[in-house]
């Protein structure tokens, strides 16, 4: 593979096996497949991070909502995000800026990967979450990035307090999804929350809101926790 690619784009040199290994199995280790996907990459990267990477300053208006914290890890070792629903306000939101918070965040999140671990984890939190949040264009966009330049990335996604009302939107997104990554996302009942958290963290890696001892950090630190989501 690497000699396909390389052959196309002289830039594939910089990507290590690692990455490369990542596009094969996200291909079922269809070489041409995964050239193709490895190639649009390349392409992608030069165009969305054309200075390297995404800067605060880039996705400010994102970063001031503390809708997403990237804090702890769980008990395989893989990095925790933790996303709050009801902070995302789609009718505040640039969808450009927004893409560019998407790859800012993964690339943050895999910044904190330790050698061997290419995968991260997610507790998405959907308490409190009605139309107002709702945004589907901002969702299949992040779908998009994490799918097609980021695979074999994502380990799984617990969405916790889900309400009725986000199942009209899950079903509106889920054609979207391939069908590997179908299979991480986990949906949890209130009754399973306090098992499964600690089945997946360890204490002291769980949010005190989650009943742990990590305490989240927000990008504004007049920002508190979203401790509403423990009641």
């Amino acid at each position: 593979m690497r000699a396909v690619v390389q052959a196309q784009d002289p830039s594939s040199k910089e990507e290590d096996d690692f990455a490369l290994r990542r596009f094969l199995r996200a291909r079922d280790h269809n070489i041409g497949k995964a050239s193709a996907m490895f190639l649009k990459y390349l392409a992608w990267k030069r165009t969305a991070k054309p200075r390297g990477s995404i800067t605060e300053d880039e996705v400010r208006n994102e970063l001031v909502q503390d809708k997403l914290y990237v804090q702890g890890f769980d008990k395989v070792g893989c990095p925790m995000i933790y996303l709050v629903g009801v902070r995302h306000l789609p009718a505040k939101r640039d969808l450009e800026e927004f893409k560019r918070y998407a790859v800012y965040i993964l690339d943050n999140t895999c910044t904190q990967l330790s050698p061997g671990q290419e995968k991260f984890a997610a507790v998405v939190d959907l308490k409190g979450w009605g139309y107002a949040n709702c945004d589907i264009r901002a969702k299949l966009a992040a779908l998009d990035i994490m799918q097609n330049y980021y695979p074999e990335r994502l380990g799984r996604v617990l969405l916790i307090h889900v309400p009725y009302v986000f199942m009209a939107a899950w079903k509106m997104v889920y054609p979207f999804i391939d069908d590997n990554t179908k299979k991480k996302f986990m949906f949890v009942a209130d009754r399973d929350l306090n098992a499964t958290l600690r089945d997946a963290v360890d204490e002291s890696q769980l949010p005190e809101v989650y009943g742990g001892k990590l305490k989240l950090k927000g990008y504004c630190s007049s920002s508190p926790p979203p401790s509403s989501t423990s009641e």
